[in-house]
Formats: C-alpha cells, sequence, structure tokens
C-alpha cells in the first residue's frame, strides 16, 4: 500500500499544512510529474487544483524538475535542488531522484493555484476534529 506526507502550501496566507495521503487517492498519484497540475480531491481538498513541486523518497533525496523517470541518478550539480553551494564555480557529485512519483516517495509537495469554495483551515480543521 502506497502512503504519501504530503505538505501543502497556500500562497494566499503563506502557510502550509501536511496531511498523509493513502489507498487509491495515492494510487493516482502515482505516474505523475513535478510541475502537473493535479485536483484537489486526491489530498481531501474538493474543489482546489494543486501544482506538484517536488518531494523527496525514503532516504531523503530530493526530485529533480529536470531528470526525467522515477530513479535515482547521479549528477554534476552546481546549485538548486540538492545541492547548496558556499562559493562561485563549485560543482559536485549528488545523487537526486528523478521528476516522476513512484511509490519509493514519501513526501510530495505542492502548492495551491485554484482556491475551492472552502478555506483549507477549515477543511483540515474539520478533518481533525472528526479524527478525535
Amino acid at each position: 500500500m502506497v502512503e504519501f506526507e504530503v505538505v501543502i502550501s497556500d500562497p494566499k496566507d503563506g502557510k502550509s499544512y501536511q496531511t498523509k495521503v493513502e489507498g487509491h487517492h495515492a494510487n493516482s498519484l502515482i505516474g505523475k510529474r513535478v510541475n502537473d497540475e493535479v485536483d484537489g480531491i486526491f489530498v481531501n481538498l474538493p474543489g482546489y487544483k494543486l501544482k506538484i513541486t517536488g518531494g523527496s523518497d525514503f532516504d531523503g533525496f530530493p526530485m529533480k524538475k529536470n531528470i526525467p523517470g522515477p530513479g535515482r541518478k547521479k549528477i554534476l550539480g552546481k546549485g538548486g535542488t540538492g545541492f547548496r553551494h558556499m562559493k562561485g564555480g563549485v560543482r559536485k557529485k549528488k545523487t537526486v531522484r528523478g521528476n516522476t512519483i513512484s511509490p519509493e516517495i514519501s513526501q510530495l509537495n505542492m502548492k495551491v493555484i485554484e482556491h475551492g469554495p472552502k478555506s483549507i483551515r477549515d477543511l483540515f480543521e474539520e478533518k481533525e476534529q472528526g479524527e478525535e
């Protein structure tokens, strides 16, 4: 069974929210890529449109949007996702994950691009009250 930890950021209010996605909703996310737009129903936000902005696998290797496929690759990086250099001109070999979501991904990052009828805060508060 596939399970993702999803971090949803809302640029409207500058806050982020975390939720777990499992079951058939998680299975329907497999095969999607970074920068794809998905319906909010996959993460219990009906009426919302979300954009996948990145993620990481179980070992902490980040997804890089310009590496095709779901597997890990060693790249010669000079900055950006997965590598932060301290001075100019430094390049280093780093391991990153491709841009396609697979069952090995543990965390996904998403951004709200279209808001629904209810606010995200209200939807998450209803969910927390239902669990108690």
